[in-house]
């Protein structure tokens, strides 16, 4: 299985989850690629693989700067993601109750209304948990590998 990590950031820690992520599960039989959503089009998504969003939570709710691009093809293009299985990994601080972890829930609401399919649970990070962040995302991840092999 084919696996793109693909974060959305502000302060950096997305990106850091989700280079621990890839390292965890990459081998020889086992292709992932991370990619800053910023770099990533939405010409760009393949039948054949697993979409994993890493995403922060930046200011009132909204996604990272860097997830902005992406969001809005989302939005103009509105394609048809009907063949598209991902998996969502949000971070957030619940310190912040009324817009923890929304950059990550408006990002998968917009996946969602355009027919993609999510794989496993919807992870979550608490910043003001102080666990590592990476560590988090593998534990989650193991869950989400799961459900894919089930699906197959």
């Amino acid at each position: 299985m084919k696996i793109q990590v693909l974060f959305g950031t502000e302060s950096g820690n997305a990106e850091m989850a989700a280079e621990d992520l890839a390292l965890s599960v990459r081998s020889d039989d086992q292709e992932v690629e991370v990619h800053d959503l910023s770099d990533f089009s939405i010409s760009e998504l393949q039948h054949d693989a697993l979409y994993v969003f890493i995403c922060s939570t930046y200011g009132e709710g909204d996604l990272p700067n860097t997830a902005l691009p992406f969001f809005a093809d989302l939005n103009i293009v509105r394609p048809d993601l009907a063949w598209v299985r991902y998996a969502i990994f949000g971070l957030g601080d619940t310190f912040y109750s009324e817009t923890y972890s929304q950059g990550a829930t408006k990002l998968a609401d917009k996946l969602n209304e355009l027919g993609a399919e999510r794989v496993g649970e919807f992870g979550r990070y608490d910043a003001s948990s102080w666990e590592p962040v990476g560590e988090k995302a593998v534990e989650w991840f193991s869950g989400v590998l799961e459900a894919a092999a089930q699906m197959q």
